[in-house]
């Protein structure tokens, strides 16, 4: 073994068994574990923050199929490293195997629309198999023809069981850490800053066992806070940073602070963070944070994000920032979030509760003697284009899910549905 690999390199599971986590994609009953089982392996895309083992399970995947097995870098392959290897994949798949190579690209959504589009005949022919690694929404970053050629898999975040059976796997079988003798009595500040990343806390991990000159070492949360917090590294937008400072970004912009909105935007732009990726964030903190009590706030984000699809780097970073500061110094509401919050939660109780007859469709002959769409009242045929009748199921019909926010706008609202609603919006 190489001990000059970091720890999460040299502890990198070989086989299904060793590995942690993703236990509803390849534990009993998993997505994947009877494609696994039965060599039967699909094209696939693996969605998840960065650490959570995308790279580990496709080599696994591979071996576990008996499949050959070769891996790009979307950072710097081009179309023309795209056909040799779908060459040599073609080859060494042989006329009349069934097990076609695997194919794995890591951080496909770097891809261009040109780069993808190189992948679609190979997918569609089976020359390869193709698995994909990416931390952003394949909806948004993978073309359509080759995601519908694909199965998408979500890969979560590692919980902190997870995260402290790697670290005791560490402590006990790694050939170098296993040599000292190292009390584990707190992991709280370990697992805070790995942020569910196993990567990112095994070399945080490897780096504060480094940082003692004594065979004995006993760790506790202020250790770990005293040697490591002040020494982390630098934003890096293949991931290790790439959550940390996004959140920064979004709650700069929630706490109404265009300093530090603008401060972490340019963190971000300097690291080489993707403008698409920052736009989308901030068409989310648009509605999200802002919502009703400034409307045109989503408009601007999402002409931004229109705007830095179109133009790039380097004046991206000029749009960015006007959308930033203004989102920042915008008025600030959650209600219509908190609204589809509370609305999902009453489905979740309460089922498919059925529509009113009054407000159903009534289509047919059938339907109508049925009573469908029996005492609707057409709002615009009276005064002020509102007639009071019930759009809920009987059975929640008291329930109040929007709230509006104490901000001029949202106060005119609360002001408009009391005016039409005297008894049902009672703020």
């Amino acid at each position: 073994m190489n001990l000059n690999a970091p720890l999460a390199e040299r502890l990198r599971p070989k086989t299904l068994a060793d590995y942690v986590s993703q236990t509803h994609l390849i534990g009993e009953g998993g997505a994947l574990s009877q494609h696994i089982k039965q060599g039967l392996i699909p094209s696939m895309i693996f969605w998840g923050p960065p650490g959570t083992g995308k790279t580990t399970l496709a080599n696994i995947i591979a071996t576990e199929s008996g499949r050959p097995f070769y891996t790009l870098s979307a950072i710097n392959s081009g179309v023309k490293d795209i056909r040799e290897v779908i060459e040599k994949a073609k080859q060494s798949g042989g006329l009349f195997t069934t097990k076609n190579p695997i194919l794995f690209i890591d951080e496909i959504h770097r891809f261009s629309k040109s780069q993808q589009d190189s992948l679609l005949q190979a997918v569609e022919k089976g020359w390869i198999t193709l698995i994909g690694a990416t931390t952003e929404n394949p909806s948004f970053e993978v073309i359509s023809a080759l995601l519908s050629r694909c199965q998408v898999y979500i890969l979560n975040a590692f919980d902190k069981t997870d995260l402290e059976t790697l670290l005791n796997r560490a402590i006990q079988s790694d050939e170098y850490i296993s040599k000292k003798n190292i009390t584990l009595k707190e992991t709280t500040a370990l697992l805070r800053l790995s942020g569910g990343d196993a990567r990112k806390l095994l070399n945080i991990f490897e780096l504060l066992v480094n940082s003692y000159d004594t065979e004995e070492i006993i760790i506790n949360d202020d250790e770990v806070l005293e040697r490591i917090q002040n020494n982390t590294v630098r934003y890096d937008k293949t991931g290790e940073q790439h959550y940390d400072i996004i959140s920064a970004f979004i709650k700069s912009i929630r706490g109404s602070d265009p300093n530090g909105a603008v401060y972490w935007l340019a963190r971000m732009i300097e690291g080489g963070e993707d403008v698409k990726f920052i736009a989308r964030r901030l068409l989310i903190s648009a509605s999200e944070d802002i919502g009703n009590a400034n409307p045109t706030a989503l408009v601007i984000a999402n002409n931004t994000f229109q705007a830095v699809s179109t133009i790039g780097n380097p004046e991206s970073r000029i749009i960015l920032s006007q959308c930033a500061t203004y989102l920042a110094c915008s008025p600030k509401s959650n209600a219509a979030y908190m609204a589809i919050g509370k609305a999902q939660q009453l489905v979740k109780q309460t089922g498919d509760l059925s529509v009113p007859l009054s407000i159903r469709n009534a289509p047919t002959k059938l339907m109508k003697e049925l009573g469908y769409g029996d005492d609707y009242k057409y709002a615009h045929n009276f005064e002020n284009n509102f007639a009071e009748q019930e759009f809920l199921p009987k059975e929640i019909k008291n329930e109040t899910l929007y709230e509006p926010g104490n901000n001029t706008r949202e106060n005119a609202q609360r002001e408009f549905l009391k005016k039409r609603w005297k008894d049902k919006y009672n703020y």
